[in-house]
């Protein structure tokens, strides 16, 4: 997928409007608690900023769903952007209103104004064309760099493409090189692990790369929907009824593309939802009543630690069991471990998969850790990304 980026472009002498992700998490006193999203955005920032532009940058916070909401302003962002970047960025007082008007019309080069939380326009997250002309009037050039928002078509994601040269930055075409090259052109043996609640949530991507994966490797809770699926009693766990069809034709599926399906062959039990709770692992099949399954058990573990040691490609998306209470944090912690010594590219699809590792501290240990859930779900899935679609072809 060869798109456009910033250095495809002249960007010199002008203004350059900017979809960044600053959708930051901050504590009740708007203090920013984790500013990966902001600094994964600097090098777009700099790099126009080296070539004398003038940088516009726009984002959502949350969702206020398009009304004003002083506690999803982007003054801690702006406080923050400043800081790492040793310069002042303006916050204008609105999105694309007097103030916004006002800061952007008379900018000299390598000025930085940020414009208010996108999602105070009612307009936004309807991809209304009135507020993306309104965008769009305020710069030369268009840039997106949010890619956890580029399966949104909204008028700061994709609307505004079509009233301005549309391009990408450097942090959308790294998420589209990563996760397009493991896609079209994988180095096998080709991994994907697949967590997560539920089989519907990840049916198109469990589709999907069944046409694509040497493995697939399934965890979560949505194991216990194949058990279920299967004939075996899965006692008190997440289980959807509704969906044991998708769950036989997926293995059907596997074996008529001669792709490996490794499901738990154990699992961890707890006597309810609680950190504290009694613990104990049985086999899929031996599932009792009152007992819910929270984690895959240590034969699993093996197996899946196994599987992976010869792969050269693996993409995960989804925890394999409730890593936030550390006593079903095993397996997940067990595949994070191993994807950090295993000679592959590996590729975190964001989301829970992005916290886990993070939480074990093994971020740097990854080749690329997506910025978009959601987003690169879809794009595994193989959908068009709204925000990626609009931008012009290399």
């Amino acid at each position: 997928m060869n798109k456009k980026t910033v250095r495809d472009i002249d960007v010199k002498n002008k203004k350059v409007l900017v979809r960044c992700d600053f959708n930051v998490p901050q504590d009740e006193n708007g203090k920013i608690t984790d500013n990966r999203r902001i600094v994964s955005s600097l090098d777009t920032i700099k790099y126009l900023l080296d070539n004398n532009a003038k940088v516009i940058l726009c984002s959502h916070l949350g969702r206020p769903k398009g009304e004003v909401k002083p506690e999803f302003s982007l003054k801690p962002v702006a406080e923050e952007l400043s800081r790492l970047l040793g310069k002042e960025v303006k916050l204008a007082g609105d999105v694309v209103g007097e103030s916004a008007k006002e800061l952007t019309e008379n900018m000299k080069d390598g000025e930085i104004v940020l414009l208010e939380n996108v999602r105070f326009e009612p307009g936004e997250e309807k991809n209304d064309p009135e507020l993306s002309k309104k965008f769009a009037s305020l710069a030369e050039v268009y840039v997106n760099d949010a890619f956890g928002s580029a399966h949104r078509a909204h008028s700061s994601t994709a609307g505004v493409a079509e009233f301005l040269p549309a391009v990408s930055g450097f942090l959308m075409e790294k998420e589209i090189n990563f996760l397009g090259s493991a896609l079209e052109n994988p180095e096998r043996p080709f991994v994907a692990i697949l967590g997560g609640k539920k089989v519907s949530d990840k049916i198109g991507v469990i589709n999907s790369l069944l046409e694509k994966v040497d493995t697939l490797i399934i965890g979560g809770a949505m194991a216990y929907t194949f058990f279920k699926s299967m004939g075996y009693n899965v006692g008190k766990s997440i289980c959807e009824l509704d969906k044991l069809d998708l769950a036989k034709e997926a293995m059907e599926k596997a074996k008529k593309n001669g792709v490996k399906l490794l499901l738990p062959v154990d699992t961890r039990l707890g006597k309810e939802f609680d950190p504290n709770t009694e613990t104990k692992v049985v086999k899929y099949t031996e599932i009792p009543d009152d007992w819910e399954g929270f984690d895959i058990g240590d034969e699993t573990i093996e197996i899946y630690t196994k599987e992976l040691e010869n792969a050269k490609t693996v993409v995960w998306n989804g925890p394999v069991g409730l890593f936030e209470f550390d006593k079903f944090a095993i397996g997940t912690n067990a595949i994070a471990n191993k994807l950090a010594e295993i000679s592959a590219t590996t590729i975190i699809g964001g989301g829970d998969s992005a916290a886990a590792i993070e939480k074990a501290g093994l971020a740097s240990k990854m080749t690329h850790i997506s910025t978009g859930g959601g987003a690169s779900l879809e794009f595994l899935e193989g959908k068009k990304l709204p925000g990626v679609e609009c931008l012009q072809n290399k």
